[in-house]
């Protein structure tokens, strides 16, 4: 099916076809009908086959074929993201594909400047692509308002769940128009139980859409797995980058720890590489997501915060150096390559742990992934190392617990009890007076017994004297 087939606006056809694109992929030849006639539509769909374009443009279509009725300053559509860089990616697409349809399009997401994207969201926009957090957060303080929403999108729902914004995307829901009076759309790698339930309550009866449920991951994408012992994992990755010659590689890693030991590896050994992960500021990885589009920067390594919506062409490799303990994100980890029909390769590096997960993972995509074993001109041996970054331990606490060894129990109101001997007028010349009379009398250990142990001489500290009850006067005996 091609794009002119289907009514479709003359200025959204037109940003279509700069983009490259002519005929429908899968999902959205059955996708774009349904929701062009004004249907809801929860579709199902592998990553990298065009689910994106498939809500943009119907959203462009249903606002160009209505009449603006809500406020002047009030969005009309509103697209839910749970990552910054799925939010970056929405508003690029959008950009393109809407370069004429004249629509004023405002991305809303932490980590940037919060008044700039406060006073833009104030000036007003037609479609707000954001994430929940800020989004609530501008809300709260009247900003904006969503009660003239035309259309809703929610994408990557199952990934909401994940990351715990159920909660916030309920709330979002509940300031919307009844769902009988917007379109709603919503669309996800996998629609899980917990997905569908939330699409039937806040929805209005929504078609569901599924492409090639049986094979979960891209028909493109060669994968392969390696068995291999922990301590031989690296040298055996500085092999196949050799070997390879991978120009453009993304290497998921389970733990930000682990990524950032990888990558001083990586850099030591002549292999160009930076971290994306979720404790990196969003400028920063902005910086790198761009570099790495533009080819600058061969490799990327990334915790599961990047695999996720990110669309990034011409990715030629994409390596597990740590097998994902979610199978859901084996399936969007090595669906960053072989995007839009192209070819890729992904490689997956299983050690001890690693190897628990191999099962699970196969059971879930109901295939099973091919094994080689390596030879021993695979492994580098002459490679640098570099120390792993040592964990600060926190001191210990009262009762154990990580804290201030020092820390004083609070008095009313939050304020410590009492102030430190330094802090009050002399009170460095009295701790230094208190510090020598330790050090030139130390204190004696009394033993009964012992030569001054009945006045006191040498204690460490005196004991006080325990009171007795005098004594009761005898009783005269009775007769």
């Amino acid at each position: 099916m091609k794009f002119s087939e289907l009514p479709i606006p003359e200025c959204v056809l037109k940003g279509i076809a700069e983009t490259g694109f002519t005929a429908c992929t899968p999902i959205q030849a059955k996708a774009l009908p349904l929701a062009l006639s004004g249907k809801d539509v929860a579709g199902q769909a592998q990553t990298g086959t065009g689910k994106t374009a498939a809500f943009l443009i119907s959203l462009f279509t249903r606002l160009l074929n209505q009449e603006k009725s809500g406020g002047e300053h009030h969005p009309r559509a509103l697209i839910l993201a749970p990552t910054r860089e799925l939010v970056v990616q929405i508003e690029k697409d959008a950009q393109l594909l809407g370069k004429y349809a004249g629509f004023n399009i405002q991305a809303i997401y932490g980590g940037v400047d919060y008044m700039k994207q406060r006073d833009a969201l104030k000036a007003g926009a037609d479609i707000v692509i954001g994430t929940p957090g800020r989004l609530i957060d501008y809300l709260k303080q009247k900003v904006y308002s969503l009660k003239d929403v035309e259309a809703l999108v929610i994408d990557e729902a199952d990934r909401m769940f994940d990351m715990g914004f159920i909660a916030d995307l309920r709330f979002i829901l509940r300031k919307l128009p009844n769902y009988d009076k917007r379109q709603n759309m919503l669309f996800s790698a996998t629609l899980n139980t917990r997905v569908m339930e939330l699409a039937y309550e806040f929805m209005n009866m929504p078609e569901k859409v599924s492409v090639t449920p049986e094979q979960m991951t891209a028909e493109r994408v060669e994968q392969v797995l390696y068995h291999v012992s922990r301590k031989e994992k690296f040298p055996l990755l500085l092999g196949l980058l050799r070997k390879m010659g991978m120009e453009r590689t993304m290497i998921f890693v389970n733990t930000k720890r682990e990524a950032e030991f990888l990558q001083d590896r990586l850099n030591a050994n002549s292999f160009p590489c930076r971290v994306i992960s979720g404790d990196v500021e969003q400028r920063k990885r902005m910086k790198i997501l761009a570099d790495f589009k533009a080819g600058e920067l061969p490799i990327m390594i990334a915790t599961d915060v990047a695999s996720r919506g990110i669309h990034i062409d011409g990715v030629s490799h994409v390596i597990n150096y740590d097998l994902p303990q979610d199978c859901e994100d084996y399936v969007h980890r090595i669906g960053r390559t072989a995007r839009a029909g192209a070819e890729g390769m992904a490689i997956s590096l299983a050690d001890e742990d690693g190897a628990f997960y191999i099962e699970p993972i196969q059971d879930f995509i109901k295939q099973k992934i091919p094994t080689e074993w390596a030879e021993d001109d695979m492994f580098v041996k002459d490679y640098k190392r570099t120390p792993r970054p040592r964990v600060e331990a926190k001191p210990l606490g009262r009762g154990g617990r990580p804290g201030d060894r020092g820390a004083k129990p609070a008095g009313r109101g939050g304020k410590p009890a009492h102030k430190p001997r330094s802090e009050h007028a002399g009170g460095e010349k009295q701790q230094a007076t208190a510090e020598k009379s330790v050090v030139e009398k130390p204190a004696v250990q009394q033993t009964a017994g012992e030569p001054g142990a009945a006045d006191g001489e040498g204690a460490a500290k005196r004991k006080r004297p325990r009171r007795r009850k005098p004594k009761q006067p005898a009783q005269p005996e009775q007769p």
